[in-house]
């Protein structure tokens, strides 16, 4: 997700994710932060909190369908993505933390809202592609909170042989007994220096 910072402020971020996930200087690392068919009439609803859209059912009643629309809400040609469903996924007070290394090799982490994410992350969306998707996914389960840790990768475009970024996004989850909601997205894109070990890539 670092990366995508990069073609954002100099051409999440992130970056994916997600991540993705756009955001970041030298100072404060990237966001970029992961198919379903667009909301219709027709579309199942859940109720949600009185901040936040109504989520799709088929997002929110399991904690693989939930990371699945995360990534998946983020992705997509050039263009505005559907910020509403992106809302619908988190919960009130949900916080999206892009970590990373600033030009002194300082570890930083900065505090998001979805609505941070959202007016920082639109402008390089309405300009590039941005594809980010799950390579392998932790799932730690029990009664109404999860832990999912979770590899992605970026590109451009679906089709890219090789993606320009890959990272950790490591969501935290609860379960209000109606349905799930994302608490949180702490997350970290590889560089040179600092490389995916494998037994995170399956």
């Amino acid at each position: 997700m670092k990366t995508l910072l990069k073609y954002f402020f100099a051409c999440w971020l992130l970056t994916s994710a997600l991540s993705a996930a756009v955001l970041a200087t030298s100072q404060q690392p990237s966001a970029s932060p992961q198919t379903h068919a667009p909301a219709t009439a027709s579309t199942p609803q859940t109720s949600a909190s009185p901040s936040a859209p109504a989520a799709r059912t088929s997002d929110v009643d399991s904690v693989e369908h939930i990371v699945a629309a995360v990534y998946d809400v983020i992705s997509g040609p050039p263009g505005k993505r559907d910020w509403d469903r992106f809302r619908s996924l988190y919960y009130p007070g949900a916080r999206m933390i892009p970590s990373g290394r600033n030009d002194k090799g300082t570890v930083t982490a900065r505090v998001l809202t979805p609505e941070d994410y959202i007016t920082r992350s639109q402008g390089f969306f309405d300009k590039e592609g941005f594809f980010e998707n799950p390579v392998a996914n932790r799932v730690e389960l029990w009664d109404h909170i999860a832990h999912v840790w979770s590899t992605y990768e970026s590109r451009h475009a679906k089709d890219d042989a090789k993606p320009f970024a890959r990272g950790i996004n490591s969501f935290q989850l609860v379960n209000d007994g109606s349905r799930w909601w994302i608490l949180s997205v702490y997350w970290e894109a590889e560089d040179a220096a600092h490389q995916l070990p494998e037994k995170y890539l399956k």
